[in-house]
Formats: structure tokens, sequence, C-alpha cells
């Protein structure tokens, strides 16, 4: 046990596997994963950045989820599959923090970012004369520069708090990547409340956020039944439907993941929840938004 977190020189994640095999089918399938992302969101931002015709709000604040995307899948997946190829644990006490604070940056710029383009889909189908004001040039950019920087801000004040906690429940985190759930397992008794009341009003933003993209899409779907031509609305579902599904895959997995009742938690189960929120959305989230997107799809 160690007297606090300045004594620590590593952590330990928690391994996939015991056997070698099965270090190596994990290393296998972590890189097939990894992979998909890196080709999914570099042929994304590949087109919208080069074809013209997708220099719209819409694609712009796509081309920023696939760099968020990208950052967070790299940040988590790598790390883990070098620990099982060379079969060791160990991720040094600035690199876990370092993955501390890059976990909360991205997946907190990214949902913040995906209230953004829940408010482009609501301008863009419910106020439609108003788009090209309401959503012009510069105010994209400053939507996005704030989505950015709120996640930027959230992780920082969540990394310095967490990190100044003193340690001394050993340096075994029970995930395969540094979590700011399992680094506060590791703290004293009673020395994380400071922590947990910032875990708190991230969850009350995040709700706020999400209770403002359902009623975006309340009225959005509203709306969309009023127009007349089956076309129209087609076009009108085909734009937001993707976005949609990205959002539910999003919160349902950081809900499984972080509101699950103690009583069933357990390493194997973290594990797999884990995995679902921070490995499986940024390599499918390419794949749900050109499915259906024939601009996308022409561009690539």
């Amino acid at each position: 046990k160690m007297s606090n977190s300045s004594s620590l020189n590593e952590f330990l994640l928690l391994p996939f596997a015991d056997t070698w095999e099965l270090q190596l089918l994990h290393f296998l399938l972590f890189l097939g994963i990894y992979l998909a992302a890196l080709l999914g969101n570099g042929l994304l931002i590949t087109a919208v950045t080069y074809d013209h015709s997708l220099h719209t709000p819409m694609y712009f604040f796509l081309l920023n989820l696939s760099l968020l995307d990208l950052g967070s899948i790299s940040t988590t997946v790598p790390k883990s599959m070098a620990n099982s190829l060379w079969n060791t644990r160990t991720i040094s006490f600035s690199g876990c923090a370092a993955q501390v604070f890059l976990v909360v940056f991205l997946f907190g710029g990214e949902f913040s970012l995906l209230t953004v383009m829940a408010y482009d889909r609501y301008v863009a189908i419910c106020r439609p004369l108003h788009y090209g004001t309401l959503m012009g040039s510069r105010a994209c950019v400053k939507m996005a520069a704030a989505a950015w920087a709120s996640g930027f801000l959230n992780a920082l004040l969540h990394t310095v708090n967490t990190f100044s906690l003193p340690l001394c429940q050993g340096n075994v985190v029970e995930q395969f990547f540094c979590e700011i759930p399992q680094i506060l397992k590791l703290s004293c008794s009673e020395s994380y409340f400071s922590e947990v009341g910032l875990l708190v009003i991230s969850v009350s933003l995040v709700f706020g956020c999400f209770i403002f993209i359902v009623l975006s899409y309340v009225q959005i779907f509203a709306a969309v039944r009023k127009i007349p031509s089956e076309q129209g609305r087609h076009k009108a579902f085909s734009m937001c439907l993707p976005h949609l599904a990205v959002v539910s895959l999003f919160v349902s997995t950081v809900i499984i993941a972080y509101l699950k009742p103690h009583s069933i938690s357990s390493p194997a189960l973290d594990l797999v929840v884990a995995v679902l929120y921070a490995v499986v959305p940024p390599a499918l989230n390419p794949i749900i938004y050109s499915m259906r997107n024939k601009e996308l799809k022409h561009a690539l």
C-alpha cells in the first residue's frame, strides 16, 4: 500500500487474458477495430476537407466529431494493444494522468459537439429561413470551439482533482485504461468526495445537454410530420437519423458504464462495458453517418 499518490511511479492495468494466445487474440481484435476507426474517420475527414460541396455546417461538425473520435480511440487502444503484445500491465503515473485527461477531454468535447449538431439539425428543419443567419461560418467555428473548450476545462478540473487525492489502496487499476472511477477506488476513504461532487456536476451538465437534444428532436419530428411531400420527409429523416443513432449509442454506453448498480459490478463486466463506450463508437460513427448519406458516398 502506498501512502499517497506522489510515491506512485506506475499503475497496473487490468489484463484482458492470462494466456499468451488470448492476449494475442485481444491484440488482433483491437488492431482490427483501431484500423477500421482510423480508416473510416480518416476517409470522412479527407472527404469533408477536399470536397467543396461538403463545406456546410453539418459536415464541418462531422469533421470535428471524427477528429474527437480518432483522438479518443488513440488514447486507450494502442497502450492496451502494446501491453497485450509485450505481456505487461504497467502504465507510468504521468501516462495514466494523460489518459484520464484525454479521455475526459475528448468524450466531453464529443458530447458537447453532439449537442451542437442537434441544434444545427433543429435550425435546418424547424427554422430553415434563418439557417444562413444562425449557422454562418463564424457561428459554427464559435460553437465548435466552445465544444472543444468545455471538454478541455472539464478534463483539467477532473484530472487535477483526481490526482491530487492521496492514493493509499495500491496501484492496481481494474480497467484496461486509466478511468476516474477506478482511480477513486485507490484513494483513501472519505478523501474523494470533492471529485464525486465534480462528477455529479458533470453528470448534471450531460443530463442537461441530453434533455436539450431530446427536446430538439421532439420539435424536429413534429416539423417533419408536417412536410407535405414524402421525398421531403425522407430527406429530413436521412439528415437526422444518423445523428440520433450516434447520440443513442454514446449515451446508452456511458449510462451503462457509469450508472449501473454497484451490486452487479465486476472487473469482467466493467471491462466489456468500457470497450462498448470507449472503443466501439469511434469505429462505428463513420459507418453510421455514411450509410444513408449520398453526398458523403459520392465525395468518398
